[in-house]
């Protein structure tokens, strides 16, 4: 077995060790996207009250008669179809991950990820479930990080930079080529192996950051560069 192979089952295994661990990134992503719709609700509920208690209070001073009411009516119905057309799912641009704060920076990655789920194969998508999960464990960590900090940065630049590069670099294949050989690599499984080698490193930057070692963060960068350079070339 080759060692993309290996990958590719691995990817496959990640999966069923979520559902033992811990919910997985499309599981939190529906939630985001529930909690976003009860929003709307509530939105739209409070712009009904308020147009019709503005619309008592005027009726004190005026009778409003059937323009009137038809005019609160209107007010109300316009109201409620502007919150529904409000975005339930949050978005996040790639360019964004760059200007975002060092502790939000997991939760915005991992938002960015699920938006790239449509586009990626299934086993990429089953390491993003992987990744998501230990973003999820290493954004309270962060907390805990100076920004300014060597080790900071080095996180900063995994999630804001490698990461991107590397699913944008996939996106910028066509379809049709991305599971055929180019100058001996095949770009899914290249995409695969990448996602694969972020999944471990964050891995490892949460228990570097958990034993407080910070000047092994901040060196380790130089080996992940090298391990997985090849898959960030994809889109060159």
């Amino acid at each position: 077995m080759t060692r993309s192979d290996r990958v590719l089952a691995d990817a496959e295994a990640v999966l069923r060790r979520h559902s033992e661990r811990g919910q997985s990134l499309s599981t939190r992503a529906r939630q985001r996207r529930n909690a976003g719709l009860m929003r709307k609700v509530k939105y739209a509920f409070w712009a009904i009250v308020a147009v019709l208690v503005a619309g008592t209070v005027a009726g004190f001073v005026t009778p409003l008669g059937t323009t009137g009411v038809m005019v609160a009516l209107g007010v109300m119905v316009a109201a409620v179809l502007l919150i529904a057309l409000m975005p339930t799912e949050t978005r996040v641009r790639t360019e964004a991950l760059a200007e975002t704060e060092l502790t939000a920076l997991p939760l915005k990655t991992e938002i960015w990820l699920e938006n790239q789920r449509k586009a990626l194969p299934a086993p990429a998508v089953t390491l993003m479930d992987s990744i998501g999960v230990k973003l999820e464990a290493l954004g309270p960590q962060l907390e805990r990080l100076n920004p300014q900090e060597p080790a900071a940065q080095e996180v900063r630049k995994l999630l804001a930079d490698h990461l991107p590069e590397l699913v944008t670099g996939y996106q910028s294949i066509p379809e049709s080529l991305r599971r055929e050989e180019r100058n001996g690599r095949v770009p899914e499984k290249q995409l695969i192996e990448g996602l694969s080698v972020i999944d471990a490193e964050i891995a490892r930057m949460s228990e570097t950051l958990a034993s407080g070692d910070l000047d092994k963060l901040a060196t380790q960068n130089r080996f992940l560069e090298l391990k997985y350079q090849e898959a960030k070339e994809l889109g060159e």
